[in-house]
């Protein structure tokens, strides 16, 4: 006969690998994140959600309409310093009483809501493990937690939390490779469909103070015409070449190229200036969750940009090679 604490360990065994089987199913959490993009971008809601970084805590209202009319979509802070953004079939315009958070870099001029590209998420050589992690209840709704964990320290992770019912986005948290979250976002009230006002997709500033805002998305763009003249001659696993552009002008000569991994993204910027030009701040900046890290070269000046660990940008700085001759 078998002992009662046998069995009790068997039983703790059996949840245990049944837990492990479920946490460990990568498909099951493509699935969950492909009903997320579809819900967000096809679904008609309304809601206010809190948004924490860096200690600082911002509350804004956002209104996503799906109708005859298209997409149409606007957001606005509730506290801190005024933000309206307008999203329409007219393109992206804002107004930012903080200008100076006015990033025209499109590595961090992103939205509250990330992109996933799934195909490279969870490509077998992806950087990133994708798991099913259990329920919560948040908004008054049940919701499923998705994450998406970096395998190295050269990349941040998500935890998402989605609606069971219809799998849009309740709440998500930007995590480092020791699950130090960074960022988190959740919303505190939700609606959708007819209960939805649509009075609130009219702006509050006037028409003349908006601006409009690149949104272009590196994992959208391809590689243009050219070779660059630089490049690094050692990058972090999974990043590659996603775009560049090259430019010369009475002010100097620039090239930017953006490398990526599928979900995280990187700028880089190779500038030469005249010799009166002033000298950079050489090493690590944060921005927020983004970090840049600047060097001088001769009469060349390095600095990589991307919402991405120190020692990603760095890496990448240090390792800045010529590949073509002068």
């Amino acid at each position: 006969m078998i002992g009662k604490p046998y069995k009790a360990l068997l039983l703790l065994v059996s949840i245990s690998v049944s837990s492990s089987v479920l946490a460990a199913n990568p498909q099951k959490a493509r699935d969950w994140l492909e009903r997320m993009t579809l819900a967000m971008s096809q679904l008609t809601y309304q809601g206010t959600f809190v948004y924490v970084r860096n200690n600082a805590v911002e509350s804004m209202r956002i209104t996503h309409v799906v109708d005859k009319d298209g997409v149409r979509e606007r957001l606005y802070s509730v506290s801190g310093p005024h933000r309206e953004i307008i999203r329409d079939k007219h393109g992206v315009r804002c107004v930012l009483e903080d200008s100076g958070s006015v990033v025209r870099d499109p590595v961090i001029a992103r939205s509250y809501f990330p992109e996933l590209p799934l195909s490279a998420i969870d490509d077998p050589a992806s950087a990133y493990r994708l798991e099913v992690r259990g329920t919560a209840r948040i908004a008054g709704q049940n919701a499923r937690r998705v994450s998406i964990t970096p395998q190295d320290i050269y990349r941040y992770g998500y935890d998402f939390w989605l609606d069971e019912q219809t799998g849009l986005l309740l709440k998500w948290a930007l995590k480092d490779s020791s699950h130090r979250v960074l960022a988190k976002l959740v919303f505190t009230d939700f609606v959708m469909g007819s209960d939805v006002d649509l009075r609130e997709l009219e702006p509050e500033a006037d028409a003349s103070d908006f601006v409009e805002l690149d949104t272009l998305s590196p994992q959208k763009t391809v590689v243009t015409q050219g070779k660059p003249q630089w490049r690094p001659k050692a990058l972090p696993p999974g990043f590659r070449l996603t775009s560049y552009s090259h430019q010369k002008g009475h002010d100097g000569v620039f090239e930017h190229m953006v490398y990526g991994d599928g979900l995280a993204a990187v700028s880089v910027y190779m500038e030469k200036h005249g010799a009166s030009a002033p000298q950079i701040r050489e090493g690590n900046t944060e921005l927020g969750t983004n970090n840049a890290y600047s060097r001088q070269l001769g009469d060349l000046q390095i600095t990589v940009i991307g919402e991405v660990p120190a020692i990603t940008v760095s890496t990448i700085a240090n390792n800045m090679v010529r590949t073509v001759a002068k």
